[in-house]
């Protein structure tokens, strides 16, 4: 949107359950290249912590995001590899950066639908312990 990445951190994750409705708090915008970052983001610093992507897809909206998000309500449709269908993030009244995520009641509903918060393990590269170089 807008040439950024606009982020909401979803404590809870996102729920396929229509009556779910999810906190989702509206953190700083990100840069485009941000959205393939995964690694560790050092202790004292925005976020810090590991980075994880656990879904990666698309989104459509019928009308311009960025007019939706000065009214505080973006209904859009995801084409995730884990997650689809149409979402609406709704500003909560009286807080800027508070909103709910809220799924559509559509073909993609599934109201026994559990997140999977159990991130497969990420095997990191063993240094060797000695180089060789030759011609």
């Amino acid at each position: 949107m807008g040439g950024v990445l606009k982020s909401w951190a979803v404590p809870k994750g996102p729920s396929l359950n229509p009556a779910d409705k999810r906190l989702a708090v509206m953190v700083p915008d990100h840069s485009i290249g941000y959205g393939s970052f995964e690694g560790t983001l050092a202790e004292g610093t925005y976020g810090a912590g590991e980075v994880r992507i656990w879904d990666d897809g698309k989104y459509e909206t019928a009308i311009d995001p960025l007019v939706q998000l000065e009214k505080g309500k973006i209904v859009f449709t995801f084409f995730g590899l884990k997650v689809r269908g149409e979402f609406i993030l709704t500003r909560m009244s009286g807080q800027e950066n508070n909103w709910l995520l809220i799924k559509a009641n559509d073909h993609f509903v599934d109201r026994d639908w559990k997140l999977e918060t159990v991130l497969p393990v990420v095997k990191k590269a063993k240094k060797p312990k000695f180089a060789v170089s030759g011609k």
